[in-house]
């Protein structure tokens, strides 16, 4: 419990989002997603870790979704490039991890017979649950330590998206256990959307294309949690895909989301286009 109260007692100034005790961390995590907010919350965090002279202690961390039966990318096309070249931009080391057990998440969503939904976010467990077996490696290439390893798990998450509160530092029990300590740092929770923007024009940062093609937000390129627009975006960026989820919705019998079909979506954004 000392490690834990060790790595969120720090704060920046008085009044400020608490920052974790990055000194004491044996490892610094930055789970990136090829996303706006993915990379200036690497900006901040290594600023950060410049800071507590730990920089050394970073490794970048994508999750690939993996390709559809029909060799469609879930992902946004040049993400995975993308993701390294954001590492790269700070001379980080950059790790790729895949789904274990199926080829990609549509593989998955068909073994289900369902999409995700709000209350069911099996795609985000996915990504969690290999994000914790890729923590588990690196504590393995620390070596002996006498102690639980302290991570710090770093993740782009902005609260203006989400409805869940959280704080900006949390220990994440569930990947904690007795060989490590996680603690979950969430540099840009509090951000607006225009401070993510200046800070990727101010400081150059890499940035998807399908931003400046229309998208507010980058996940899955057809993410049954983005809004209509994005998804109509979508639809019209990657028709192939878009078809691919049309038909998949027809096979399984149930529609992308409960109020909404991707056959509208691909009806929506042909008539917008």
């Amino acid at each position: 419990m000392s490690a834990q109260i060790e790595l969120l007692s720090a704060r920046s100034v008085l009044g400020a989002e608490p920052l974790p005790d990055l000194a004491s961390a044996d490892r610094l995590i930055f789970s990136n997603s090829g996303g706006k907010d993915s990379i200036v919350a690497m900006d901040e965090g290594v600023r950060r870790a410049d800071e507590a002279g730990v920089r050394d202690r970073i490794v970048v961390l994508h999750i690939d979704l993996g390709r559809t039966p029909r060799g469609h990318s879930v992902e946004w096309p040049g993400t995975v490039d993308l993701a390294r070249r954001q590492a790269a931009h700070y001379g980080l080391p950059f790790e790729v991890r895949r789904m274990t057990k199926w080829p990609s998440l549509v593989h998955r969503i068909r073994a289900r017979g369902q999409f995700p939904h709000l209350m069911t976010r099996f795609c985000t467990s996915e990504k969690r649950g290999r994000a914790r077996r890729f923590m588990t490696e690196q504590v393995k290439a620390l070596g002996p330590l006498g102690r639980p390893a302290r991570i710090v798990h770093v993740m782009g998450f902005r609260g203006q998206e989400s409805r869940a509160r959280r704080p900006a530092v949390e220990v994440d029990r569930r990947a904690s256990n007795g060989r490590r300590t996680v603690t979950q740092w969430y540099p840009v929770l509090r951000w607006s959307e225009a401070e993510v923007w200046q800070r990727i024009r101010e400081n150059g940062l890499p940035y998807h294309w399908a931003y400046d093609a229309g998208m507010s937000r980058l996940s899955c390129s057809l993410c049954v949690l983005a809004s209509v627009p994005d998804l109509e975006c979508a639809a019209r960026l990657r028709p192939e895909l878009a078809r691919e989820y049309a038909d998949l919705e027809t096979e399984m019998g149930v529609p992308f989301r409960r109020e909404l079909s991707m056959a509208e979506i691909i009806r929506r954004a042909g008539g917008a286009a």
